[in-house]
């Protein structure tokens, strides 16, 4: 059995294989940049009123100001701005020659085409040409891109990038008593959550798998379908058939096909039975059978080298909470992953009955990680929340 972070070293240890596209920016959304991208134009690209006011020179203590122009957002300044003179000029737009600062409508008396300052006004009120980014300056550089991100990449006046061709990802459940949902259940047989749930995930991360089948628990059947697999694909992910019963054929169905077992059985709960293996380009892993085990070996292990072999070195967001009751276990041989309820900045764990017990992920916002040997985390202990 490996330790939990030799095992994720050794995953993240794989080199990268992305393969480059261009998208448009509606097709960016969710997709991994693989190279930094230089801002097309100034960010703004004119000096900007920050402000509903008026824009005036850069004269100080002047009575009164005569309102000779009108500049709304989008607009461009019809004359210059002179001595004695303003222009009333609305957020966003472009400040007129002359003008160095704009006067907030709320700081001013107007009458009959004339405002007088009545309240001094701290700051200038203007977004200065290139304050935000100078053409050329890295709008963004390798990075899962968010809504933000298509906003950010828009604003530069780019209209397309280039990200990494997500890898060909097949699933596989073992298993003779999976049934697919809607079909009538006999004794002994359970619907197939691992099927939907892996596609799911991957889905999430905008990598779409190329197909997900069951096989039963049968040497020669199971060798057949991880073979068509291995050559269709990038990664192949397993569920079920990795542990170390008489049913459990993976590991040596992987052997046989020539590939080499990086790692199996790590000190992780769930999913102690995790295996890693690689034949030529294409790499497997081997999940648990039981779902929650399954869901969260994928985001330990599995989100994290998909994102590798795109290109990205990904770390899942985190963030800080404070234990509301007290975590004690009995068992401290394996580092654990434990569902948590988080509210303002509460942590509490849900009820969890171990990996077969689906339904608690439902109740939980995150996931939190407790050390191997730690037999209590005390109420009031802070401590990271991974976010699901």
């Amino acid at each position: 059995m490996i330790e939990l972070d030799q095992a994720l070293a050794i995953v993240r240890g794989v080199p990268p294989a992305a393969r480059v596209q261009a998208v448009d920016l509606q097709g960016a959304l969710g997709r991994v940049l693989v190279r930094a991208v230089p801002s097309l134009v100034d960010s703004p690209p004119f000096d900007k009123s920050a402000m509903d006011g008026f824009a005036v020179d850069g004269t100080r203590g002047a009575a009164e100001y005569r309102i000779q122009d009108l500049v709304p957002a989008g607009g461009a300044p019809q004359r210059a701005v002179g001595a004695g003179e303003c222009a009333r000029i609305m957020t966003g737009a472009m400040l007129p020659p002359g003008a160095v600062r704009v006067i907030r409508k709320e700081f001013v008396r107007e009458t009959d085409g004339v405002i007088r300052q009545v309240r001094e006004e701290p700051g200038d009120n203007v977004v200065r040409r290139g304050a935000n980014l100078r053409a050329g300056d890295r709008v963004l550089g390798p990075k899962v891109l968010g809504p933000q991100d298509i906003g950010i990449l828009a604003a530069s006046g780019i209209t397309g990038v280039e990200v990494a061709a997500a890898p060909r990802v097949a699933v596989i459940c073992t298993g003779p008593e999976i049934r697919e949902p809607g079909v009538p259940l006999a004794p002994g047989q359970i619907y197939n959550s691992n099927g939907p749930q892996l596609r799911a995930q991957l889905e999430s991360m905008h990598c779409p798998c190329l197909s997900a089948t069951t096989v039963d628990d049968e040497p020669g059947a199971l060798t057949a379908a991880i073979s068509g697999a291995l050559d269709a694909c990038d990664v192949l992910l397993l569920t079920g058939g990795v542990s170390e019963g008489d049913f459990d054929f993976v590991p040596g169905c992987l052997q046989e096909l020539g590939a080499e077992i990086l790692f199996h059985r790590v000190t992780v709960k769930p999913g102690k039975p995790t295996l890693f293996a690689r034949r030529g380009d294409s790499y497997a892993f081997g999940l648990p059978g039981n779902p929650v085990s399954a869901f969260v070996i994928f985001e330990v292990f599995v989100k994290p080298f998909l994102y590798r072999r795109m290109g990205l070195d990904w770390n899942p967001p985190v963030f800080r909470g404070v234990l509301a009751q007290a975590v004690r276990r009995r068992a401290v041989e394996r580092t654990e992953f434990l569902p948590v309820r988080v509210r303002q900045g509460l942590v509490t764990p849900v009820t969890f009955h171990g990996s077969a017990h689906l339904n608690a992920l439902g109740e939980a916002d995150g996931l939190i990680r407790v050390e191997k040997g730690v037999s209590e985390m005390p109420e009031g202990t802070e401590l990271d929340v991974r976010p699901l």
